[in-house]
């Protein structure tokens, strides 16, 4: 019996190309609750759950951060991401790819740390009509990324086995849910992560980006 693939994207980085505007509205978020840090660090930590950056940010920065801060925190981040949210763009491929599943009957649903409130303009970018495509988000589940929450969630909406699913991620918080819940992970470049650290992470394949996957679904089990 034939087993098919199904695909579960990870939103920023790898579908739409806005980590970098996600950095630069938690620095501006950071900034006007008087906590410094550095622009690269704040890149480290895009894709996690709010609380895991939470509990960095304390380790990293020493300063006491209270449930109204970190309420703040969020409503800033997301005010400040929505107002760049009009330079987001579909990375290389992205479209392409996801058109090319749907016309090949392979399932795929989206599972992302983010919020709706920043989510909803990076699937318009994309052009996906969310009543059509199982969409996850953080409001969604208990635990975001590392946890595999998200993708566990993405499977049961698609009726699926988390074990014949791929995870398909740019980061190594994807890559690490992806090996928690037994699925295939596979990373890709186009958010900033590096090929030995996705690998490291558990990627079992790693990609530059979308259009570059596309190009080889059969080497990760989606036959066209």
């Amino acid at each position: 019996m034939h087993v098919k693939t199904s695909f579960l994207f990870d939103l920023d980085g790898t579908l739409v190309d806005s980590v970098y505007q996600h950095v630069a509205a938690w620095k501006e978020a950071l900034d006007q609750e008087g906590i410094e840090l550095s622009f690269w660090r704040i890149h480290r930590k895009i894709g996690m759950s709010g609380g895991l950056f939470t509990n960095q940010l304390l380790r990293e920065t020493q300063v006491e951060i209270s449930d109204e801060r970190i309420d703040r925190l969020r409503r800033r981040h997301a005010e400040a991401y929505n107002r760049l949210s009009g330079t987001v763009r579909p990375l290389p491929g992205a479209r392409a790819l996801l058109s090319t599943l749907t016309a090949n009957g392979i399932d795929w649903a989206i599972a992302t740390s983010g919020r709706m409130e920043t989510a909803a303009p990076n699937i318009a970018a994309l052009g996906i009509d969310p009543s059509a495509v199982p969409i996850v988000t953080r409001d969604q589940v208990r635990y975001a990324k590392p946890d595999p929450d998200l993708f566990l969630a993405a499977a049961e909406r698609l009726g699926v086995d988390i074990r014949t699913t791929a995870v398909v991620g740019d980061s190594i918080w994807d890559m690490l849910a992806a090996v928690r819940c037994g699925a295939l992970g596979i990373g890709l470049l186009s958010g900033g992560y590096g090929d030995a650290e996705l690998r490291g992470a558990g990627a079992y394949r790693v990609f530059e980006d979308p259009a570059d996957l596309l190009g080889h679904l059969d080497e990760v089990g989606g036959r066209l």
